[in-house]
């Protein structure tokens, strides 16, 4: 929101055995209409599929927190799949506690918690998979938000035929509750001060995520439905440093296939090598990532070597990938970019999933390109 929007300035700018696994801007006040229910709804996956959800807690017993070495390194992961009923109990957005601190965090201490805590969700709570062996998407927040802010994508992916292990990452968010009601809260913001600061955060996930893939695709796996995941075909989506996340986590492991970043800077992060012959997408906003505005997609755009498309969403700003802008919207919190929210988040799940399903499924129709002809927001870039 607009407070993380502040923080990732200089993201978009251009640059001179295990333990511990278990399921389980200035402040504005809000209208009147805002604080009492219903509050917001997130939109209906477009797949065939209902979305069922499970969620983990894993602790690597190998690593000690970057940001709390005393600690153990430690993940919160939301598994999205399809499911056989959509009926049943919903899975929580956030929990109040996650959502207020991610509203005072941003800078909005006056809006209700429950625009987030109680936002209507689609995927229902443990609901019975539908067999199949299915391509896995990772998907990472951005800096200071939690996995919950891409739900919507989450979910219309599971709805596709996927499993999505959303993440969050301990200690790089305003608030991520573990079990018990032990919070995680943003350490790594007071050492995030420069553009050069992220790479850290950036090559710390991708040990996490590399982590992950060891916990669901490995021996004696952590998750019960780990039967669904295809290992032969990952990917991996996030926004902001998290999709600069994906490129550093295809650095180091072989197993991801295909990445795709949501207006993230590659502040040292993009190899030199590149990533081989893998395919990736980058999807950014208009003016801060379209070609010249930001050096570090342009010297990533030319250090990829496989697949690769640039694509920007006219009229869109940082904070429109991800759904707390939408969320906002719904109870008539005033935008600020040309691109309304809620169609900003729709056009980023028909990009993202399109991109998938013909990098790991095989589909290839309809195009990436065929959509510029069909939503005159999208616009494909040609350095």
């Amino acid at each position: 929101m607009r407070r993380i929007a502040a923080i990732m300035l200089a993201v978009t700018l251009p640059v001179a055995g295990i333990a511990g696994a278990s399921e389980t801007a200035a402040p504005m006040a809000p209208p009147a209409s805002a604080v009492a229910g219903p509050f917001t709804q997130l939109p209906a996956p477009t797949g065939a599929f209902a979305v069922g959800r499970n969620v983990l807690h894993l602790v690597d017993p190998d690593r000690s927190d970057p940001w709390t070495p005393a600690q153990r390194r430690e993940l919160m992961v939301s598994m999205y799949y399809p499911a056989q009923r959509s009926d049943g109990v919903r899975a929580p957005y956030a929990t109040d506690r996650e959502a207020r601190l991610l509203l005072d965090g941003s800078g909005m201490p006056g809006v209700p918690a429950e625009v987030l805590s109680q936002a209507g969700t689609n995927a229902v709570v443990d609901a019975a998979p539908v067999a199949g062996a299915y391509p896995m998407v990772v998907v990472s927040p951005g800096f200071t938000a939690s996995r919950f802010t891409l739900t919507a994508l989450s979910e219309e992916l599971a709805s596709r035929g996927y499993v999505v292990a959303a993440v969050d990452h301990a200690g790089e968010s305003f608030g991520i509750e573990f079990p018990g009601g032990r919070m995680s809260t943003c350490v790594a913001c007071d050492r995030v001060t420069d553009p050069a600061a992220l790479k850290p955060v950036a090559e710390t996930r991708a040990h996490d995520v590399a982590f992950l893939l060891d916990r669901l695709t490995g021996p004696a796996p952590a998750w019960s439905h780990a039967g669904l995941i295809d290992a032969t075909r990952i990917g991996m989506a996030g926004h902001s440093i998290g999709g600069a996340s994906a490129a550093a986590t295809m650095a180091i492991d072989a197993r991801v296939r295909a990445g795709a970043d949501m207006d993230g800077s590659f502040p040292g992060i993009m190899p030199a090598a590149g990533l081989g012959d893998r395919s990736f997408l980058l999807l950014g906003a208009d003016g801060q990532t379209s070609p010249g505005g930001d050096q570090t997609w342009d010297e990533a755009w030319t250090r990829l070597r496989g697949w690769k498309r640039w694509v920007t969403l006219v009229g869109a700003d940082h904070d429109s990938f991800a759904d707390t802008g939408a969320l906002a919207e719904q109870v008539g919190l005033p935008g600020e970019t040309a691109l309304r929210a809620g169609r900003a988040v729709d056009l980023t799940r028909i990009l993202v999933a399109t991109f998938f399903d013909q990098q790991l499924r095989g589909i290839g129709q309809p195009s990436l390109e065929h959509l510029a002809t069909a939503f005159p927001e999208v616009r494909f870039n040609n350095p």
